[in-house]
């Protein structure tokens, strides 16, 4: 059962890659290494936590955006993600894409639409807001459609060749899995994720 947990904690990650900006809260840490801090705070209205993660990592905002609209590639660092592709693209900077998250069985694979929006205030400061369409598409049989999610990134150059980036997410993963079980494993999905994100950045 913890297993389901932590692939289900995961995708709460791997579902959403940009959203709305969260007003202050209370933050409590919960992993701290010398380049990802990840920090976990209550949710309004759900039992599921609210995750922060915040890291300086090589790389520049031209990069991690060409990174980011590939969405073909998701699956090649966003943890446990199965697929991942655009459904409707509005314009270079906004579109909606179908993600798809593996789980272990008897549990059933999560799926989520995103409509995510991408704002470059300055060179050097990038914003990135999204939320899930879950009626965007209809469902689809043997998964589970993600009912609520959404998150932020604020992106900003913090020297030569590195940036930092602040990312907020929160996301009920649906179904009937306990919220207290789900929120033992709040850094497993995270970590995986902007691990091999910061390598793909340094490549």
């Amino acid at each position: 059962m913890t297993h389901i947990a932590k692939h289900i904690f995961s995708l709460m990650l791997g579902l959403v890659l940009g959203g709305f900006a969260f007003g202050q809260k209370d933050w409590s840490l919960v992993s701290n290494e010398s380049w990802i801090q990840i920090y976990k705070s209550t949710m309004s209205n759900s039992n599921y936590k609210r995750i922060k993660v915040e890291c300086t990592v090589e790389g520049s905002i031209d990069k991690l955006l060409r990174v980011l609209n590939d969405v073909n590639n998701h699956k090649n660092w966003i943890y446990n993600t199965k697929n991942a592709y655009i459904l409707k693209r509005v314009s270079a900077n906004e579109y909606y894409y179908y993600t798809e998250t593996s789980l272990p069985w008897p549990m059933q694979n999560r799926d989520a639409v995103v409509h995510i929006k991408f704002e470059r205030e300055s060179p050097g400061v990038l914003n990135i807001a999204a939320a899930g369409e879950p009626e965007f598409l209809p469902l689809m049989n043997g998964k589970v459609r993600v009912p609520r999610s959404a998150n932020s990134w604020q992106v900003t150059n913090a020297g030569p060749n590195k940036i930092h980036v602040v990312y907020i997410f929160e996301a009920d993963p649906g179904g009937h899995l306990p919220p207290w079980l789900v929120n033992t494993f709040v850094n497993k999905g995270p970590y995986e994720s902007f691990r091999k994100l910061a390598e793909i950045l340094r490549s």
